[in-house]
């Protein structure tokens, strides 16, 4: 078995932010680009304090996406890092 090397938190939970806040962008940019499309309503219960739309409220929930990547890089990073080395055991 090769030895893998653990995964940092940093370097996940920032990718993870930044990959959640530009998902987040784009769909806001998309929502206005094309108002018939109802994509907003999905992430709207996700992201406490939000609403259609505002300056505050996209900062919010840019802010919200990025917190959520740092939330899944958290819980996964030692988990990941748990079992890969239960597996090398």
């Amino acid at each position: 078995m090769s030895d893998t090397k653990p995964l940092r938190i940093y370097p996940v939970g920032m990718a993870l932010g930044v990959l959640l806040a530009v998902s987040f962008a784009l769909c806001v940019l998309f929502g206005l680009l094309f108002s018939g499309a109802t994509m907003y309503q999905a992430w709207l219960p996700l992201l406490p304090g939000v609403s259609w739309i505002s300056w505050p409220s996209a900062l919010l929930g840019l802010v919200e996406s990025f917190a959520y990547g740092w939330y899944v890089a958290v819980i996964f990073v030692p988990a990941w890092n748990f079992f890969a080395r239960s597996a090398s055991a």
